[in-house]
């Protein structure tokens, strides 16, 4: 696993095997709070449904992952370049850059 001094880690590649790889993102992530950790920020305004939620470590916006209907997540990614996305669901601690199609784990 590649280490970063942002608090993540490269943890594998987009079909989850293990990569000598490095996210060229890492230094996009910042300290944010999830704008609306209850839900998707893009569905609760548009009244459709999500199935998991995750937060930009950029800006904080709450999106839905790419199994949901409307795929927040990735649109606010390909609107604002903010490539990566940690995971809200509980229980979950990981993290994806769509840019680089890595995985990543806290350090």
């Amino acid at each position: 696993m590649a280490g970063t001094a942002t608090g993540w880690i490269v943890a594998g590649d987009g079909e989850g095997r293990p990569t000598t790889a490095s996210c060229a993102h890492l230094g996009q992530i910042g300290d944010v709070a999830p704008s609306t950790p209850g839900g998707c920020e893009d569905c609760l305004r548009e009244g459709t449904r999500w199935v998991h939620l995750r937060a930009c470590l950029s800006c904080g916006h709450v999106g839905c992952c790419d199994s949901s209907p409307r795929r927040h997540a990735r649109a606010h990614w390909q609107a604002v370049d903010h490539s990566v996305v940690r995971s809200l669901e509980p229980g979950e601690d990981w993290a994806w850059c769509f840019a680089d199609e890595l995985f990543l784990l806290p350090a």
